[in-house]
């Protein structure tokens, strides 16, 4: 085991994360898969490594001063990484979320020192709530003097994040030997910050983009999306710039199962978007050659995820499947993924 390291101050803790073997996930699969587990960076996900990353260069470059204003647009997760890093630099942090955010991460946003404010109705033009907290941070960014948006959905910074640190830290670990790499897409920066340093570095690996039906990211079409975390509703700028080898679309009960499987099999608690890389994994797997070596992202954990994608009640209701529906999407995972 690694030594245990002092760290000044808690964004040093971010990044680093363990690179772990999954024997139990997929055990008759006849290939090897490996979780990079975001989920235990301080914030909870990998959006701590943007977070830092969009913050630091925005002091630097002047864009934001101590004691400034960032207003951002999030479904979740960085909402909760951004609150902890402005905090950190006597930053007022404003967060706009829409209704689909769980509770417990709107909490953990407040608990951390940000300010949430909720849009409650989809862009009356497009239908869309990704579009509608646009509209919203435009507005708050005519009314609080100052205020900066980071604007994660084209900031460099983002994917840089991910050049700089996760890819690097999957690829050191692996000796760059790395077949298939998964990760599920919103803004794009973490698969795009690994693919570009997958280009630069030569690396013979396949990169999977796995998206939300009714994502519009890479020529999706466009439908109502329960869940966040997973897809978009407006083609991000950062997507243009991605090209994956393959797109895998995965539906909300898809997420449900994936997450559920990997709780059981590994017991690593997960949120949605990592269920869908789980069972588009799944999925994936006969056609891949016996020894394969996968590395899919963990991209954070499960726990705000308690009330929806792991309550049977909340299931039932919003996409109408019943415990027995769980039951036999489970098994059928399993099924497909098994090899002979």
């Amino acid at each position: 085991m690694p030594m245990s390291l002092i760290v000044d101050g808690i964004d040093e803790a971010v990044g680093s994360t363990p690179l772990v073997r999954l024997d139990a996930l997929f055990p008759d699969s006849g290939i090897e898969i490996l979780a990079k587990l975001e989920s235990v960076n301080p914030g909870g996900s990998t959006k701590d490594r943007p977070a830092r990353g969009m913050v630091r260069d925005a002091l630097k470059t002047g864009r934001l001063t101590r004691g400034g204003t960032v207003v951002e647009s999030s479904s979740g997760n960085l909402g909760v990484a951004l609150a902890r890093a402005c905090n950190a630099h006597d930053v007022r942090f404003v967060c706009v979320v829409d209704a689909r955010t769980n509770a417990t991460t709107v909490r953990l946003i407040t608990a951390l020192g940000g300010e949430v404010d909720v849009v409650t109705e989809p862009d009356p033009e497009t239908g869309d709530l990704l579009t509608a907290r646009f509209h919203r941070v435009e507005e708050l960014l005519a009314e609080i003097p100052g205020a900066v948006n980071l604007y994660q959905y084209g900031n460099p910074a983002n994917p840089r994040a991910h050049y700089d640190g996760t890819m690097r830290e999957i690829a050191e670990a692996t000796g760059h030997q790395v077949d298939v790499l998964m990760a599920a897409v919103s803004t794009t920066g973490t698969i795009g910050g690994c693919a570009a340093y997958i280009r630069d570095h030569r690396m013979d690996t396949r990169v999977v983009a796995v998206d939300a039906v009714g994502s519009v990211l890479f020529g999706g079409t466009a439908a109502p999306r329960l869940l966040p975390g997973m897809g978009a509703g407006v083609v991000t700028e950062l997507s243009t710039q991605v090209d994956p080898d393959q797109v895998i679309r995965m539906r909300a009960l898809d997420c449900v199962v994936g997450a559920r499987h990997l709780a059981r099999s590994e017991g690593i608690l997960a949120g949605a978007s990592t269920g869908g890389v789980v069972s588009a994994l799944g999925d994936l797997i006969p056609d891949l050659a016996p020894g394969t070596r996968v590395v899919f992202m963990v991209h954070d954990g499960g726990v705000p995820y308690l009330e929806t994608v792991y309550d049977d009640e909340w299931v039932r209701d919003n996409l109408d499947a019943d415990a027995a529906a769980i039951a036999e999407g489970l098994d059928q995972l399993r099924r497909t993924a098994r090899r002979g």
